[in-house]
């Protein structure tokens, strides 16, 4: 790990304010999310790249029971063959 020689201070709201250079190399925009992690004294962010559970995909992402789900996906949940998914068990299904 190396130092950059920037030194932040954090604002009354405990913001700190990352150089845009830093942001700039790093290809982090306005609006990313980011995982805290901590490791012994050191505070670790991980860019979180938001994508679909099922194939990693980013288009039309929607979020369903804490999961993203593409559009994609979706439909394919949407005409999937129940019976396929849950072998041979029975399963009622809520009418739609």
């Amino acid at each position: 790990m190396r130092s950059t020689g920037v030194v932040r201070q954090l604002d009354e709201l405990g913001r700190l304010v990352l150089p845009s250079e830093l942001r700039h190399a790093r290809r982090w925009e306005k609006g990313d999310a980011f995982e805290v992690l901590v490791q012994g004294d050191l505070i670790i962010l991980r860019k979180c790249e938001l994508t679909c559970v099922f194939c990693g995909g980013t288009h039309e992402l929607v979020e369903f029971t804490g999961k993203r789900v593409c559009g994609n996906c979706r439909s394919t949940l949407a005409s999937a063959d129940v019976t396929a998914a849950v072998g041979d068990s029975h399963v009622d299904l809520p009418a739609v």
